[in-house]
């Protein structure tokens, strides 16, 4: 849909709720009522300085409508290819892109980490340009991307948590409070191997909205965990290694 088209949809949905008729709003602007019909159609010019009009005859600021507009939009399910790049060539603009993914605030960034705050008002402001994020007064953001957003998964991003991640992820004793380490081996059928997917994608969104819950809590009751969740038909190298007959999409 167009930016056009979005502006009208708002307005549209602006002038039912309040109560207005087409031929109310001509009357306000005085126009004619075949006018005001035209205006709005599928086919219909609906230059800026209409929009300004139309806004002040239902005495909504044009900054309030953008918001509408861009609130309305559909969330990212993926960045682009270009994206990514863009936020991988920048170290400092990765650390804060991941640190929105968790929605977290300009204040506990600048509390958590060495970052000041130009350099995190920088790389908002940057995240905004690049369509991750909605930048709003005080420095307040909203995300752009999906509740199930993936990063792509043999883009730049994930290539960076292969080449500087998973390692240290993995070095670790998994032996502290709440922490575990399991390998589980198996073999399910295809439709069942999609329902478990399913099922461990919503542990995800369970432990990314009780992060978002626990932000209420005073620091000192919060502790950083990292879930890592993998799932795919694979064979450890050992067991490949001594098949009499292999399989096809193993490996």
């Amino acid at each position: 849909m167009s930016t056009t088209a979005d502006l009208v949809a708002a307005l549209k949905a602006e002038l039912k709720s309040s109560g207005l008729t087409y031929a109310m709003l001509a009357e306000r602007l005085g126009m004619a009522e075949s006018s005001i019909k035209r205006m709005f159609s599928a086919n219909g010019d609906l230059p800026l300085s209409r929009v300004d009009a139309v806004c002040q005859a239902l005495g909504l600021d044009f900054a309030d409508l953008a918001r509408k507009v861009a609130d309305n939009q559909p969330l990212l399910q993926q960045l682009t290819l270009d994206q990514e790049r863009a936020v991988v060539a920048d170290r400092q603009l990765l650390m804060v892109a991941i640190c929105v993914m968790s929605q977290i605030s300009l204040t506990d960034m600048l509390a958590t980490y060495t970052l000041t705050e130009a350099q995190v008002i920088r790389c908002l402001t940057q995240l905004d340009r690049l369509g991750i994020i909605d930048l709003r007064p005080g420095n307040r953001y909203s995300l752009k991307v999906a509740k199930g957003f993936r990063w792509l998964p043999h883009g730049p991003v994930m290539d960076f948590f292969r080449r500087e991640v998973l390692q240290d992820y993995f070095a670790g004793g998994f032996d502290g409070e709440s922490e575990m380490l399991t390998v589980v081996h198996g073999e399910v059928g295809r439709g069942l191997a999609a329902a478990f997917r399913d099922r461990l994608t919503r542990i995800c969104q369970d432990f990314s909205n009780q992060h978002l819950a626990d932000q209420k809590l005073p620091p000192s009751q919060r502790e950083p965990f990292t879930l890592v969740i993998g799932m795919r038909s694979w064979l450890m190298p050992a067991f490949r290694d001594i098949q009499r007959n292999t399989p096809t999409n193993r490996g």
